[in-house]
């Protein structure tokens, strides 16, 4: 696992999914977002559904991926508007998708239609060539929702398992990442709140492999600060 002293400014740069998912996002900023992921070679661009296809043509000559978000943030959408939003995505050029649980169905112990919404998104995924990550939305979970969430994406085999949406009552911590990486097969997105370049090393260490980030710049900013050699 990196630690700060060894991580180069490729690679934070390479777990960072520079995103932007403001509700009050206009198109100009959606392009600044798609350029600046572009121009630092971050890991994705991650942006909502309708805006998958600017930004996979702005991203169609760096192997910067397009990243978008599906039942976005609440998760509560019907699974046909689900796999219909994802199938559109994919089509418009989406190579990872970001989906949010239905946050109701975990609660109300519905573990079967949990399952099956999982499952059909990553499969729909997986065969167009392309990635998932499942978010869990950690903050509103109990530790026995988010193990038994953890379970059912290892049956899927996602790609990665997510703490957050960004837009929940509180984002990522330590103690989810810690036990999201105890019981899952999956890789690790942290997202949520992550504001600085010592909660970014923080989590690295912890087991994410992908940061969730609106800061990018200025984080970035940060890094050059700190180790201006790199």
């Amino acid at each position: 696992m990196d630690s700060p002293v060894t991580m180069t400014r490729a690679q934070v740069l390479a777990r960072i999914d520079h995103t932007l998912l403001a509700p009050n996002a206009t198109q100009l900023q959606l392009e600044d977002a798609c350029l600046l992921g572009h121009h630092l070679k971050t890991a994705s661009v991650c942006i909502p559904s309708f805006f998958t296809g600017p930004c996979a043509r702005m991203l169609a000559d760096s192997p910067v991926k397009t990243c978008t978000v599906i039942g976005f943030p609440h998760g509560n959408h019907p699974l046909r508007a689900k796999l219909h939003e994802a199938e559109q995505a994919l089509v418009e050029g989406a190579q990872e998708i970001d989906m949010v649980v239905n946050i109701s169905d975990v609660k109300s112990g519905h573990w079967r239609h949990v399952r099956k919404e999982i499952l059909q998104l990553t499969q729909m995924t997986h065969d167009a060539g392309q990635k998932i990550k499942v978010i869990f939305e950690n903050c509103y979970l109990s530790q026995l929702e988010k193990i038994k969430l953890c379970q059912v994406c290892n049956e899927a085999n996602v790609d990665w398992v997510k703490t957050s949406t960004g837009f929940g009552s509180s984002g990522a911590t330590p103690d989810d990442v810690v036990l999201m990486r105890e019981h899952s097969r999956s890789k690790i997105k942290a997202a949520g709140g992550i504001r600085d370049l010592n909660s970014f090393f923080q989590y690295c260490q912890l087991g994410a492999d992908r940061i969730g980030l609106s800061r990018t710049a200025a984080i970035l900013l940060e890094y050059d600060a700190r180790f201006p050699s790199e």
